[in-house]
């Protein structure tokens, strides 16, 4: 195996974190902002792009680097060594409310898709680049980007998704439909479209925007039901409303007016 080898636990329910055992000089990449813990003796290195193997030379990590900016990460990544003796655990936190996803890189054909901002961390010598959808429409209507992520390697890594994840085994020809926002990852089989909604009505009036993502197996596909992007959408229409807003209510800011908040 070219990616280290390390044992893992997942720890809490809808605030996870992540806590990895890791003998010595054993390593873990992860993404800026993830840590939350470590024991003592283990160190911490700022690196260029994600540590992995192929990187060699400066060439090789600048453009490891510039693969990151594409999709919107920090150029560096830390990696967190047991420089000690003995057995050291080092532990990462989810952002926001949701799962954290164990994915072994070795039983899923060595390739996982997954979306931008779902990757956590990883055993050092996973492979974290860029990959491109071949579709234009793909890139231009999909909601998320035409750039996702690609996670590389025979070794554990870990994303995250918001809320609940379900996962989906999809047999040869199977397809599902889902929006956009809610494809957390996928392994490198699937087939990945994105389909305009059929109906004037249904584009105008359903709420559900105009395009939904295609998924066709097989493969194994992850799927979140509580997208950052809309968790952030509720979090700034409910702070730009002026005054407390009822929902359900026909009064509305009248109603405020009567109970003495205006």
């Amino acid at each position: 195996m070219n990616a280290h080898e390390i044992d893992y636990q997942i720890i809490g329910s809808e605030m996870q974190f992540v806590q990895i055992e890791l003998d010595p000089q054993e390593s873990v990449v992860a993404e800026a902002g993830s840590f939350m813990m470590m024991d003592d003796g283990i160190q911490m290195q700022t690196i260029f792009g994600d540590g992995s193997s192929e990187q060699r030379g400066f060439m090789g990590k600048l453009m490891g680097a510039g693969k990151r900016l594409l999709t919107g990460e920090s150029l560096f990544m830390t990696v967190f060594t047991n420089a000690a003796y003995g057995k050291k655990q080092v532990s990462f936190a989810s952002p926001y409310p949701g799962k954290i996803i164990p994915l072994d890189l070795s039983e899923l054909g060595g390739k996982i898709i997954c979306q931008k901002d779902s990757f956590l961390c990883a055993a050092k010598g996973v492979s974290v680049g860029i990959e491109f959808q071949r579709k234009l429409g793909t890139g231009f209507f999909g909601g998320e980007g035409f750039i996702m992520q690609k996670v590389e390697g025979d070794g554990l890594a870990f994303v995250h998704a918001g809320g609940m994840v379900v996962e989906k085994i999809l047999q040869p020809g199977e397809l599902i439909r889902l929006d956009t926002g809610c494809l957390v990852a996928m392994t490198r089989d699937v087939q990945y479209d994105i389909e305009f909604v059929k109906g004037i009505k249904s584009a105008v009036f359903g709420g559900e925007g105009l395009f939904f993502a295609t998924l066709r197996g097989p493969g194994k596909v992850w799927v979140q039901s509580l997208p950052f992007s809309r968790l952030a959408d509720r979090v700034i229409s409910g702070a730009g409303a002026a005054g407390r807003k009822e929902e359900g209510s026909i009064l509305g800011g009248l109603g405020n007016l009567l109970d003495g908040d205006r």
